[in-house]
């Protein structure tokens, strides 16, 4: 089993695909360090030798991953709170940062819907 970046990798999968389940790496980043240790991107983790675990752990050190990444988005978040900016205060109400409608839509960010006591709907 391949542990890369504190990431248990899927034995099954291309390697490729398997480098993208670290936080911070996606298909793109994950070509370019194949290519970068002179790997197949066909090659299966289970198939690959300890050399080449030892060379995909030093490229993906490299660059920012998992907690670093999670860490440094979590502090981005909270400057922008901090200096009152507008995405600020929108991730502090939760609610859609990047310009989306919210009237009929958003309920993911939003949450479920809340009602307000004690008032009915007038009939029409």
């Amino acid at each position: 089993m391949a542990r890369i970046a504190g990431v248990n990798l899927p034995k099954d999968k291309r390697i490729e695909a398997a480098l993208t389940s670290i936080f911070g790496i996606g298909r793109k980043k994950s070509a370019q360090i194949l290519e970068n240790a002179n790997l197949n991107k066909d090659t299966k983790v289970k198939d690959l030798k300890e050399n080449e675990i030892e060379l995909l752990r030093e490229l993906v050190g490299a660059i920012a991953h998992e907690g670093d990444l999670k860490r440094k988005i979590t502090l981005d978040i909270k400057r922008l709170q901090e200096i009152g900016s507008y995405r600020g205060f929108r991730h502090k109400r939760g609610l859609p940062v990047r310009g989306q409608r919210t009237k009929q839509n958003t309920r993911t960010r939003k949450g479920k819907k809340k009602t307000v006591a004690n008032k009915k709907i007038a009939a029409k």
